[in-house]
């Protein structure tokens, strides 16, 4: 058995395999749809995607290709960014933005009737809350929130608050996890990329499809052994002796606490496996991290 080499040195093959787009959804298809056009013209087994859109939705769609749709999980927990258009059923009050200000907390809400988790009542936290523009009965919001947060029942609640009544316009998620609208590509891009790669050159391909590494960065690192490594690939734990050095997560600062989430890599900056820090890694025995996914 091979492990995948360096990041940055693999060809297209490889990073078409194991790769990551941070896809601009248009609107109208559903993000199961647009995961299933990805999947089909990158020729992959199986596409994941980075959390749910509505088919009107628009904006930041991470898409995983290949053996990386088996770390999805990834996204479940992953706060959201959208900007949102308010839309008033009467002229704005004079204490808007005040009331607007006060939603900038924790909320509680139920899952609409359409929505395919259970209908109960569940807290979900806003982190930030702007307004970024705003007419008599218009305004558009930059929310960021935790994953979950239905944004068109937001706005109804803002509308009830506000005394007015108001519902969503139009929407788009500018932010998803450590994805953002700052390096976003088209499927237009992607198609292109790919008819290039078809004809030798993988420049265009490199430009939107990243190494599946790059999805990793907000977790804490655990540097193993290619030994190891290779005893990850046929299911066995990360053991103590096969440790060579436990990091942070690259964005965040997120520290390697038992029971953290974790991403193991070979000394090349390939990455092994998902798995949870059970044990101490400065042990001389014993399990250190449990497998949850294994992605080589």
């Amino acid at each position: 058995m091979s492990l995948r080499g360096p990041p940055d040195d693999r060809s297209p093959d490889d990073l078409l395999s194991f790769g990551v787009v941070n896809l601009d959804k248009p609107p109208g298809p559903s993000a199961h749809q647009v995961a299933g056009w990805v999947r089909d013209a990158t020729d992959q087994e199986r596409v994941a995607h980075g959390g749910t859109l509505d088919p009107k939705v628009t904006g930041c769609l991470p898409m995983l290709l290949g053996d990386a749709a088996r770390m999805a999980r990834i996204f479940d927990d992953a706060d959201k960014e959208y900007v949102a258009v308010l839309e008033l059923h009467e002229t704005a009050p004079s204490d808007f933005d005040r009331v607007v200000a006060e939603f900038e907390t924790e909320i509680y809400q139920k899952p609409p009737r359409k929505s395919a988790v259970k209908r109960q009542l569940r807290s979900r936290r806003i982190h930030a809350l702007d307004v970024l523009e705003r007419s008599e009965r218009r305004a558009l919001l930059r929310v960021r929130c935790e994953s979950g947060t239905y944004i068109r029942k937001l706005c109804h609640d803002i509308g009830l608050a506000l005394g007015t009544g108001a519902h969503m316009g139009d929407l788009r998620r500018t932010a998803t996890g450590t994805f953002d609208d700052s390096d976003l590509v088209t499927m237009h891009d992607l198609v292109d990329a790919l008819a290039f790669a078809d004809e030798g050159d993988d420049v265009p391909l490199r430009e939107v499809v990243h190494p599946a590494e790059r999805a990793l960065i907000h977790l804490p690192r655990v540097t193993i052994a290619p030994s190891a490594a290779r005893e990850v690939a046929n299911g066995a734990p990360v053991y103590a002796p096969g440790v060579l050095d436990v990091e942070a997560a690259e964005v965040g600062g997120q520290a390697a606490d038992t029971d953290a989430l974790v991403a193991c890599y070979t000394p090349d900056e390939a990455a092994v496996c998902l798995g949870t820090l059970v044990g101490d890694p400065d042990a001389e025995s014993g399990v250190v991290v449990s497998l949850e996914r294994v992605l080589v």
